[in-house]
């Protein structure tokens, strides 16, 4: 099972480095029709004037959505992970817990 494990860390850490190498360089976007959308729309759209608040909740309100959504199941994950070590490190099962 160790083996296994390796394995795809391996596989997903070589993912991860030859994805990092295909990203393109800090600041060489080319295709910048949706900002200046943004930039030149925000306001009249929106109403409001701070135009990274607009952006963020007008514009992309599902994405933003999403993100946190990941976000909190990660942060579930975590804390049912951890809870679960803590009944078996203290030699409590199901029929102990409260």
């Amino acid at each position: 099972m160790n083996w296994f494990r390796a394995y795809v860390i391996g596989v997903l850490g070589i993912l991860l480095f030859v994805s990092v190498l295909y990203l393109p360089g800090f600041g060489s976007f080319q295709n910048k029709d949706v900002a200046n959308y943004y930039l030149q729309n925000a306001w009249k759209e929106t109403g409001s004037a701070n135009i990274i608040n607009s952006i963020v909740w007008d514009y992309r309100g599902y994405d933003t959505l999403g993100e946190e959504t990941v976000l909190f199941a990660a942060a579930m994950g975590v804390f049912l992970i951890i809870r679960k070590k803590e009944y078996h490190k203290y030699g409590l099962n199901n029929k102990n817990r409260k």
